[in-house]
């Protein structure tokens, strides 16, 4: 499945009502940085704990996937075309083709959410997020 990604300075939750209410749709999952199991490698400020990690905004059959970015970025670089697939050599060969020469934001590694998880930019600036579903 390809959907979209975006990624928000400090204010998605407050970007997706908006979004919500502006496209009749409805927020069908938000995970806070909070909610996160504790992993020494990832410590999350106190600040940041009600900081979306990951939320989902359903209008009509489209589906846009959104969260805070730790990183301030500049605005038109916060979009992501993501590929979430059971297939996992599908997803293999897609991230070994497409980061080579790109940029690698995200190791493809397993994650809490999913079997493996990672984002890159390409060598031609486009940035892409994979992951290898836990459903089947």
């Amino acid at each position: 499945m390809f959907g979209h990604y975006l990624m928000f300075n400090r204010n998605c939750a407050e970007a997706l009502e908006l979004y919500a209410n502006a496209l009749n749709g409805t927020i069908s999952e938000m995970q806070k940085y909070g909610d996160m199991p504790p992993n020494p490698a990832f410590p999350v400020a106190e600040s940041d704990k009600d900081l979306v990690l990951h939320a989902r905004l359903q209008c009509e059959d489209m589906e846009i996937m959104a969260a805070d970015s730790p990183q301030r970025g500049a605005s038109g670089s916060n979009m992501y075309i993501t590929v979430t697939s059971t297939d996992k050599a599908y997803i293999e060969k897609a991230w070994n083709l497409l980061q080579q020469g790109g940029h690698i934001y995200m190791k493809l590694s397993p994650s809490f959410f999913a079997v493996l998880h990672g984002s890159l930019q390409d060598r031609f600036g486009t940035n892409w997020m994979f992951t290898v579903s836990n459903e089947t």
